[in-house]
């Protein structure tokens, strides 16, 4: 595995069976108003998923989470079906039963534990992100306070039941009794034969998944919520396969493809810790990134991702936090505008397009005329020919309503009567929007939250007015959360000669161009 980063795999910690999905479950019970609180643990520690594969650095990649979920809610759960692309598969769980062939299905069965387990916490959430999660799990180690960041539905911080927090931070206390264990099956004709976990795989073709092909090894093993989970033991510089083509478009110019494999490298080495509660270092959706069928990379991409092999952008000794989008509608956001995030100086305010257009444009947009100056006058920013460097989006009352339910933002019906923006950064993007309710109560959205629960808005970056009763339009600019590089602005530069070091330099200011640790 990547030494210094992901070195503390051996310490991942699995927690109770609980809170799966946002689902309470019968053996569930939560108490809100605690009096005495004897001292429990806050999750159970998992048994140790050894590594499989002798290459190195390799990541541990979630590619199905969350296997036998059902189960704990006496519900069917869908069998793990496991096909080879050529020779027999050959699974092995921790006892040594071997299973070989060209197909393997696995199901889910629960147990009663003889001696149910008790786990008490405080949970802090839900966050809209991973890196507002770990800003106040970082803010609570500062005050000598640990805790864990896990991601049952959304984002959440967990911490031990006594410890003293800050008045500012509200928490909901839980204790959790688990009852019962959800264990995998060999599914055959011949009879269910248990599993115990970790169980690695091996597929000397390939497995076939999801209409693609992953190499692995693969090790399927417990995770923080009472489940499992089809992890891939994927050395970094193959993973790339399965990243760059579709976070950036396997279509783009060679240099755009580079510049996308040292940021999807970075981003994978500084994040290895994103789901250390489950047992694994990243997943493949988008929290984090999109990590799809790796044997569809051609050659262009290969040659792009081995011209840059090795290679990570650096501040402080540390691998960055490169962040990218697809487009940023002309102007760089600064960090702290997209995520409860410290300023960093590689990750400013600035705008993105060449210095003519720049002098005429005046900065900061956190004005509101300067920047309905910027949305509805002609743009030459780098990568205004991306569909959503410029949109409109209509949202009606009932629709914000509806959305504010399912992120829970509210507990009973609420009508909204007014949205106003309340601040804005300095590259024009909402940081805080308040919502007015027709019976005189008001929700205040902040940051990441704002996308987070109104979906339909690409950016935040945005101009907002009622147009008629119940009915408000969005007009803005950029597609993601602006800040780092603008994928649709890469795209345009290489097509212009830049190299891939000059992009990153021109959307990464103050990094050093390095090697993996």
């Amino acid at each position: 595995m990547i030494k210094s980063y992901l070195k503390d795999q051996k310490r991942f910690f699995i927690l109770g069976l609980v809170l799966l999905i946002g689902v309470h479950y019968s053996n569930q019970v939560c108490i809100a108003n605690p009096r005495k609180v004897k001292f429990f643990a806050t999750h159970q520690v998992p048994p140790e998923t050894p590594l499989i594969s002798l290459e190195k650095n390799v990541l541990l990649v979630g590619i199905k989470p969350y296997l036998g979920k059902e189960i704990i809610n006496d519900h069917n759960s869908p069998l793990l079906r496991l096909v080879s692309n050529g020779r027999n598969l050959v699974l092995k769980d921790s006892d040594g039963i071997i299973r070989k062939g060209k197909e393997i299905n696995i199901g889910w069965r629960a147990q009663q534990l003889l001696n149910p387990k008790v786990f008490v916490r405080k949970k802090i959430g839900p966050f809209a992100s991973f890196e507002s999660a770990e800003k106040l799990a970082n803010d609570l180690k500062d005050k000598g306070i640990e805790s864990t960041i896990a991601h049952p539905l959304d984002w959440e911080v967990w911490v031990s039941a006594d410890s003293e927090m800050p008045a500012s931070i509200k928490t909901t206390y839980q204790k959790i009794r688990v009852s019962k264990k959800v264990f995998p099956y060999l599914h055959g004709n011949h009879g269910n034969i248990g599993l115990k976990g970790p169980i690695s795989l091996q597929a000397p073709d390939g497995l076939r998944w999801e209409n693609g092909i992953y190499m692995g090894p693969f090790s399927i093993q417990a995770d923080a919520y009472g489940s499992w989970t089809l992890v891939e033991h994927v050395p970094i510089e193959r993973y790339l396969n399965g990243v760059v083509p579709y976070e950036i478009g396997a279509s783009s110019p060679e240099a755009a493809l580079a510049a996308q494999a040292v940021l999807a490298r970075t981003w994978a080495v500084a994040n290895s810790h994103r789901f250390k509660v489950d047992g694994y270092n990243l997943c493949s959706d988008t929290q984090c990134q999109v990590y799809k069928d790796p044997s569809k990379a051609n050659q262009k991409i290969k040659t792009a991702i081995k011209s840059t092999a090795g290679k990570i952008l650096i501040w402080n000794k540390k691998p960055i936090n490169t962040v990218y989008h697809a487009t940023n509608g002309g102007v760089m956001a600064s960090v702290d505008e997209a995520w409860s995030m410290n300023k960093v100086p590689y990750l400013q305010t600035r705008l993105d397009g060449p210095k003519k257009w720049t002098s005429t444009v005046d900065l900061p947009l956190s004005n509101e005329k300067h920047l309905q100056s910027f949305l509805f006058s002609k743009s030459e920013a780098f990568g205004s020919d991306h569909p959503l460097f410029r949109w409109e989006r209509t949202l009606k009352s009932s629709q914000i309503s509806k959305q504010l339910n399912q992120s829970q933002k509210v507990s009973s019906f609420f009508d909204p009567q007014k949205i106003e923006v309340v601040s804005r950064g300095s590259s024009g993007r909402v940081t805080s929007l308040k919502i007015n309710g027709k019976t005189g109560s008001e929700i205040f959205l902040k940051l990441d939250d704002i996308r987070r629960v109104l979906r339909q808005l690409p950016s935040t970056l945005f101009v907002v007015k009622e147009i008629k009763e119940g009915k408000w339009l969005f007009s803005g600019g950029g597609f993601g959360h602006g800040a780092g590089m603008s994928q649709s602005g890469a795209i345009e530069l290489a097509k212009n000669g830049w190299t891939p070091k000059q992009i990153l330099s021109h959307y990464y200011p103050k990094t050093k161009y390095g090697f993996l640790p």
